[in-house]
């Protein structure tokens, strides 16, 4: 598979990585063994590139990816992990700490969990609005010093916070969502990143589902389910989002490839400095994830798709209000 840096100084990845977030209860229940099928999988494809978070299932993601990297060579894979996010015992969300005492002690336990020496990438999951960021990236580039983080990552958060980040220390990228229905970073984070040598790695690129040409309107959504929360999957929401994958399916049916081969193609098309990452929890959906990378979009393709799912044509906000409060990407 192609493999290009992350940003100016960063490692080698897949142009195209593994988020793992749904095999651990984001998206309902997963199962065990076809996550970890999934996982072997991916890296038997050429997919390097793994993206979890120390809360994702309360470390359950990353005693997961640890149990599937066992025999594996660690210097092939490339360990993106995000900390900071708060849980209490019920798995509510209760805030963010991203002080360089508390960095120290996630990263202690998700080096644990995952069974590893070092960790690739290193990001606090959201600016902590008590915490400086200049703190916290200093902090992880002293432990990159001390050899236990290979590089500095970011994620969702906006230009100011970008360019104080970069200037304490060598950024190699901006995790944040970007889709056909998530635009929002290319006004500024997107031209930022690009000045700056950062690159892109892309979660959400079919919208948690929603533009993958698979979700059926009326479909429920188990306990424990994020999308129970999102605002593009409610009523008066979905009808007009699902309307527009319509139109997405007429050119996929033209070009013989499925809805979310052309999704995650347009995202891929961005440029180079882009890696979307795909959240597959099966095998089939993984294959056709990888599947994508063979479909050419041109000019005319790029156009109609324009036409089908114009700029901010999407019903709903990609988070509930009172967490958007707190991104400071949609500051």
């Amino acid at each position: 598979m192609e493999k290009h840096h992350l940003g100016r100084n960063g490692p080698l990845v897949s142009v195209v990585g593994l988020g793992c977030m749904g095999m651990s209860g984001m998206y309902g229940p997963a199962d065990r063994g076809e996550s970890i099928a999934t996982i072997h999988a991916a890296l038997d494809a050429g997919i390097n590139l793994l993206d979890t978070g120390d809360f994702y299932g309360m470390g359950h993601n990353e005693m997961l990816i640890g149990e599937a990297l066992r025999g594996r060579k660690r210097d092939d894979i490339v360990l993106s992990v995000k900390f900071g996010a708060l849980r209490d015992p019920a798995g509510n969300w209760s805030g963010y700490d991203s002080r360089p005492a508390a960095m120290k002690n996630f990263l202690a336990y998700t080096l644990k969990r995952l069974d590893v020496d070092y960790i690739d990438i290193y990001r606090p999951a959201r600016l902590d609005p008590d915490v400086p960021i200049e703190e916290t990236v200093g902090a992880i580039g002293d432990m990159i010093k001390a050899g236990y983080v290979r590089h500095v990552g970011l994620s969702e958060v906006g230009v100011d916070t970008i360019r104080r980040a970069a200037n304490t220390h060598p950024i190699c990228d901006l995790q944040i969502e970007y889709s056909l229905i998530s635009r929002g970073i290319e006004d500024q984070i997107l031209p930022t990143c690009r000045e700056l040598g950062i690159s892109i790695t892309a979660y959400g690129v079919l919208s948690r589902g929603l533009i993958s040409g698979h979700w059926q309107k009326g479909q429920e959504t188990g306990a424990g389910d994020f999308r129970r929360m999102s605002p593009r999957f409610q009523a008066g929401n979905i009808e007009q989002n699902l309307a527009l994958v319509e139109e997405l399916r007429t050119i996929a049916q033209a070009k013989k490839v499925s809805v979310a081969q052309v999704a995650i193609a347009w995202v891929a098309a961005q440029g180079q400095d882009i890696v979307p990452l795909v959240g597959a929890r099966r095998r089939d959906r993984l294959t056709e994830a990888l599947d994508s990378r063979a479909l050419q979009l041109s000019f005319e393709d790029m156009a109609a798709i324009e036409r089908a799912v114009p700029k901010d044509a999407a019903a709903g906000a990609r988070y509930p209000d009172a967490q958007l409060k707190h991104m400071d990407s949609e500051k």
